[in-house]
């Protein structure tokens, strides 16, 4: 059986991710895997807007590369007196009125208004639906997010980069030459770590 360390390659200093204040341009910026948490931490340390989303926060530190500072927005006060109870759902219905969840009530009348039984959410509707209630959109309706679902409007995109490191694990364990691996969980691990912190692609290469 190889352990991990066997598994690992030598490290050079220059595979390291050099700190944010040390990069120049967006485009070497982008070479390196940044967690949301990192981003958003990197984003209050210079007096910059946090969205929520990967993809948002990105945005706003390419905005900084180029000198444009996104400052932060004040979030609105919810009003959570004199509420009402929706009984009927209609497509003009509000996310925020209607206290929308991936529930089964919701799920039911996608399923009624899409004709497609079982209804399933994707992911775009998923991180649409997060974004309106931290925005407090009052305005976004079951109608708008039924046209994030056939794709005709885009509000927030899902960020499809939080799945790299499920590929990578799953190329990492379909890789023969990884078969005797003691642990390929920690193994793959180890590896994912070294590429995260290069500027190297973020994906499996037994190389």
């Amino acid at each position: 059986m190889l352990t991990v360390t066997q598994l690992l390659p030598p490290i050079k200093s220059k595979m390291q991710r050099p700190d944010f204040d040390n990069i120049k341009t967006f485009e070497e910026f982008s070479k390196y895997y940044w967690y949301r948490d990192e981003l958003i931490k990197i984003c209050k340390a210079h007096g910059l807007g946090t969205p929520s989303g990967k993809i948002e926060l990105n945005k706003v530190i390419e905005k900084y590369f180029c000198g444009e500072i996104v400052l932060p927005v004040k979030k609105p006060v919810v009003k959570r007196s004199c509420k009402k109870t929706v009984n009927e759902l209609t497509l003009s219905t509000g996310i925020i009125e209607c206290g929308f969840t991936f529930g089964p009530k919701f799920r039911a009348f996608f399923e009624t208004q899409t004709g497609i039984k079982p209804f399933k959410f994707n992911v775009d509707m998923v991180a649409t639906v997060k974004a309106v209630k931290e925005t407090n959109d009052e305005d976004f309706t079951l109608g708008d997010l039924l046209d994030i679902y056939y794709g005709k409007k885009t509000y927030a995109k899902y960020d499809k980069s939080a799945l790299q490191w499920n590929k990578f694990l799953k190329d990492f364990c379909a890789d023969e030459q990884n078969a005797d691996c003691k642990d390929k969980l920690k193994a793959a691990a180890e590896w994912w770590k070294i590429v995260r912190e290069s500027d190297l692609p973020k994906v499996y290469r037994r190389s």
